[in-house]
């Protein structure tokens, strides 16, 4: 059975289908978010199910994800990323205690229990400073493509110090910073420093290793550095970090039993496989 898990994050829309039969990934893909949420997904699951020869009437269950969860029309069910994200990283890295997602909007921090279980969560979704935006506005700023912010401050020698503890105070610091002559270079470094600080400061210095970093920021080459010297604890990053809420979405689709969306602490989100 092939089924099908839709994340539809504040930034992209992930797809995964899911092999049940054989546990395996058939497709995975991901674009960005746009204001028709629905249609976007429904277009990405048809071009995957084309890429891998198959048709809509050999697609089981689809389970729908992430902010924009509750637009899609043609899941069967939806489940938080709380939840989901915990089911794909233990698939991912079943030995994962700690899950760190810096996304696009948002920054989450989950505590899993010795057999995958949700133990407790924190998300910081109301500071642009700890999420993926940051890094975006900084892209901007400095004329770069995002992709590219991870080998630029790979360059630096001397990480600017970002002191602003807001999004928008710290845009006027890098402006003035650039004015004063800090190459680019050191600015990108300070801020993914910076990122990595406030992202590290919901741990409350309390994490259980193995540590996982997912996300689209753990796309960015150098973040998980950053977060691990900002942790003062290696961490490891999945083959694909921006995808493992949706694999979990799709690898839910699979178990039938899905779990309430109020109760994810009273089912402990389900006993993900691994």
């Amino acid at each position: 059975m092939i089924c099908a898990g839709i994340d539809a994050g504040s930034r992209t829309t992930k797809v995964v289908l899911w092999d049940a039969a054989r546990r395996a990934v058939v497709a995975a893909g991901a674009v960005d978010q746009g204001i028709e949420q629905a249609a976007l997904a429904d277009a990405l699951l048809e071009r995957l199910l084309q890429e891998s020869s198959l048709d809509r009437k050999q697609l089981g269950p689809v389970v729908a994800t992430g902010y924009g969860r509750k637009l899609i029309g043609i899941a069967d069910a939806t489940i938080t990323e709380i939840t989901c994200q915990a089911w794909g990283v233990r698939q991912a890295m079943p030995a994962a205690r700690t899950i760190i997602d810096i996304g696009g909007q948002d920054s989450k921090l989950l505590r899993l229990n010795v057999d995958g279980t949700v133990d407790d969560f924190v998300m910081n979704d109301r500071c642009a400073a700890g999420s993926g935006r940051f890094l975006e506005l900084l892209a901007t700023r400095l004329g770069v493509r995002l992709g590219c912010l991870g080998e630029l401050a790979g360059r630096s020698r001397s990480p600017a110090m970002i002191s602003s503890m807001c999004v928008v105070f710290a845009e006027t610091e890098i402006i003035g910073l650039l004015a004063s002559g800090v190459t680019p270079a050191d600015i990108a470094a300070g801020v993914q420093a910076s990122l990595a600080t406030r992202v590290a400061a919901m741990t409350g210095r309390d994490v259980t290793c193995p540590i996982v970093l997912t996300g689209g920021v753990a796309m960015v080459p150098g973040m998980d550095a950053a977060l691990a010297a900002a942790l003062g604890q290696p961490l490891g990053v999945p083959r694909q970090p921006q995808m493992t809420c949706a694999l979990g979405a799709a690898i839910l689709a699979a178990q039938r039993g899905w779990p309430a969306e109020s109760d994810w602490r009273s089912n402990a989100a389900g006993k993900p496989a691994g």
